[in-house]
């Protein structure tokens, strides 16, 4: 019995470790970038972490209890759509930043109306809407987006914004599951002890997330409260940063390890 609460606390504290690689850093980061909630952002990685565990135990556990084997190809498409969601996150921080930025500004001759930028935000979405102070000429179109509208019909679903960390953290369990399942394997001949080690490693990578993710929200908090334009420098950075990696995950995938090539090579990280 000693032995098997010894390999639930290396499990526990492994998954905290696990959620500390470079790309769900990086993923996170550009989820949390816009929020300064610090109960909102541990939620945020709470659900990162449950879809990461519910892929590493599904995926895992059919490799434990069935000797399932991933072919070379197989793997590095699970480690290619990491890459591809790492992009898309980029792109949207990098588009969220666009849109932030200011319209500009015009005075009509007479001095009488100053036609001013400000940014408004629906969600995660933050964009400019340039405007006049006159009550007749100060419009506020809040219902032009994407995120708007889904505001006013999922809004009532307090989950529904949470989302897409969920799908995140699928993505990343997907990567992530061969080469824990491969590890509990040459450890751990008992099979139940192997599922309970999955389950245990799947709550320490949720427990590990949600610190990381309050961690860089207090953060991005620190460096942007009552600094609009380094909030908005630290959400880019975190987006290109997403992108840049991304697109070095895609080349090395498709090239380096040669996905579509005639030998491919895989190895579980």
């Amino acid at each position: 019995m000693v032995s098997f609460f010894s390999i639930l606390a290396v499990g526990f504290f492994l998954g905290m470790r696990h959620a500390t690689d470079p790309d769900h850093v990086i993923a996170v980061t550009t989820i949390v970038s816009n929020q300064r909630n610090g109960l909102r952002a541990a939620l945020i990685g709470a659900f990162w972490g449950v879809g990461h565990t519910l892929t590493i135990f599904v995926v895992g556990a059919g490799i434990i209890l069935f000797n399932l084997v991933i072919p070379a190809r197989v793997g590095l498409s699970m480690e290619l759509s990491v890459a591809v969601m790492l992009i898309i996150l980029g792109l949207m921080n990098v588009a969220g930043f666009l849109r932030s930025m200011p319209a500009g500004s015009n005075q009509n001759q007479d001095g009488a109306e100053v036609i001013r930028s400000h940014p408004y935000s629906h969600g995660d979405d933050i964009h400019s809407q340039p405007h006049g102070h006159q009550p007749e000429v100060h419009p506020h179109p809040h219902d032009d987006t994407p995120l708007a509208w889904m505001d006013r019909a999922f809004g009532r679903i307090g989950l529904y914004q949470y989302l897409r960390p969920f799908v995140v953290g699928v993505v990343h369990g997907l990567a992530g599951s061969a080469a824990v399942a491969l590890l509990v394997l040459t450890t751990i001949r008992n099979l139940r002890w192997a599922i309970g080690y999955l389950l245990i490693f799947g709550v320490g990578t949720i427990a590990g997330m949600m610190l990381i993710t309050m961690s860089i929200a207090s953060a991005f908090t620190m460096a942007g409260n009552g600094r609009q334009k380094v909030s908005h420098g630290l959400a880019l950075a975190s987006g290109l940063l997403s992108l840049g990696f991304g697109l070095f995950v895609t080349y090395q995938i498709c090239f380096v390890y040669g996905l579509f090539a005639a030998h491919a090579r895989w190895t579980p990280p």
